[in-house]
């Protein structure tokens, strides 16, 4: 009779559990799920306006065919190469100059790098365009003075730049949430297992390495995939300063698949790159969970 009461108490609390989890399960279902099965699926026909017709893998032959799909796949992975260890390196030295300081600055650098993100990319992005500007930019203007340039470059609108150019605005705008990250995760570091090893005699760096780095490992694991993530699926910047040009030269995936789709109407190509660049970064996350994750200790 005790074990009888037990488990129909036990199945009740299941019960309310699954009710109030309900909710999330439906709105991933419908928004998430679905929408994920009918992409991989309608990837597989020609889709537009006037219906749809299977085609088989016509649209990843296609695509893999295609000059400015494979420029916006070498353009996505330069981003992608270029910002993730860039973000990490400087989030990662931020941090451990800053975690030493009184709270204060510690506030106050926080709030520095952590403004981007909770600005929004609009607000961002404009006030770069203004900064980019070929005639009126900050930049230019700067650059003159210190005698580096002779004349106004066009930061966004020349194709030795613009990708660079790009680059520049995603680190800045992906800085501030790992910084905060390792701050907190600094925190967490057993302080007398730092106070033992530099009474051993240990250095600044053998400190880090040997006990800082460790305890660090999974933040920077997450730090990683996420970063590498919002680098492949980069489409804001390029809508809002330079339209995937000059000569498709910040052409992302991101911003083709959303060009193919809404302004083409080539829904079936477009969900064929989506389930390519999904593909992409599953696998490239993977590897990252192989190579970091195998010395992580949750």
């Amino acid at each position: 009779m005790k074990s009888r009461k037990i488990n129909k108490i036990r199945m009740r609390e299941t019960l309310v559990s699954y009710a109030f989890l309900l909710p999330a399960i439906l709105f991933f279902v419908l928004f998430v799920l679905v929408p994920m099965g009918m992409g991989v699926v309608t990837s597989f026909f020609r889709y537009n306006m006037k219906g749809m017709t299977f085609t088989g893998l016509s649209n990843y032959m296609t695509m893999f065919a295609d000059p400015v799909w494979q420029k916006s796949l070498v353009n996505t992975l330069l981003l992608v190469v270029g910002s993730v260890p860039i973000t990490v390196l400087f989030a990662l030295f931020v941090a451990a100059m800053t975690y030493e300081k009184n709270p204060f600055t510690r506030s106050f650098f926080r709030c520095v790098f952590f403004l981007p993100v909770v600005t929004g990319t609009v607000a961002v992005t404009v006030v770069w365009k203004w900064i980019y500007d070929p005639l009126n930019g900050i930049l230019n203007w700067i650059l003159k003075s210190l005698d580096l340039i002779e004349k106004n470059i066009m930061w966004t609108g020349d194709k030795r730049y613009a990708l660079w150019a790009i680059l520049i605005i995603l680190i800045t705008t992906s800085v501030g949430q790992p910084i905060i990250l390792y701050i907190a995760s600094l925190g967490n570091v057993p302080k007398d297992y730092v106070e033992a090893a530099q009474v051993d005699g240990a250095n600044d760096f053998q400190v880090f390495w040997k006990i800082k780095w460790p305890s660090l490992l999974p933040t920077t694991l997450y730090i990683v995939v996420i970063t590498t993530i919002n680098s492949f699926q980069c489409f804001s910047l390029i809508q809002l300063l330079t339209s995937g040009g000059p000569n498709y030269r910040t052409t992302t995936i991101m911003y083709y698949l959303y060009e193919t789709a809404f302004k083409k109407f080539e829904y079936g190509y477009a969900n064929a790159m989506g389930v390519i660049l999904a593909l992409i970064i599953g696998f490239i996350s993977f590897v990252q969970f192989k190579a970091l994750g195998s010395d992580v200790e949750y």
